[in-house]
């Protein structure tokens, strides 16, 4: 699994111009899945994100949590996440997971990440999505596991 997260002061994703996950104060993640992931592969990581300190505290510090500041989060899938460049000028895709095997995952993340953050917002998966956002610091961090 790879992830891009990055904390947000606001963000959203559109499908055919309507607006379809909608957050404020909060992390924007996009995620991708490889064949090789699984449920029990990918929850230390969600833990992880849950339990991040990157939003500041009374003294200007990284030291909360989303789970701290009762933020929010918008959940992306993103298989180009798993982009190969080496070879040519095509990325290749092939270790990204094919979508029956990253269905079920991208829903089994979001039911967990829903046990833990109180706003959960997501994108389609495989749709076309337009993502708009305000970067906020700007912090990005980037997870692979």
């Amino acid at each position: 699994m790879k992830i891009v997260l990055q904390r947000v002061s606001s963000a959203s994703v559109k499908v055919d111009s309507k607006i379809v996950g909608s957050i404020e104060h909060g992390l924007l993640l996009l995620i991708g899945f490889s064949s090789a992931d699984s449920e029990e592969s990918i929850l230390p990581t969600l833990e992880k994100i849950v339990k991040l300190r990157i939003f500041s505290d009374e003294e200007g510090k990284m030291n909360k949590s989303v789970f701290d500041v009762e933020g929010s989060m918008l959940l992306i899938s993103q298989f180009t996440l798993y982009a190969d460049t080496k070879k040519g000028n095509r990325p290749s895709f092939i270790e990204a997971a094919r979508p029956e095997h990253a269905i079920p995952l991208y829903e089994f993340f979001i039911a967990e990440m829903k046990k833990r953050i109180t706003k959960v917002e997501t994108g389609i998966f495989g749709a076309d999505m337009k993502v708009e956002l305000v970067n906020d610091g700007p912090v990005t961090v980037v997870f692979e596991s």
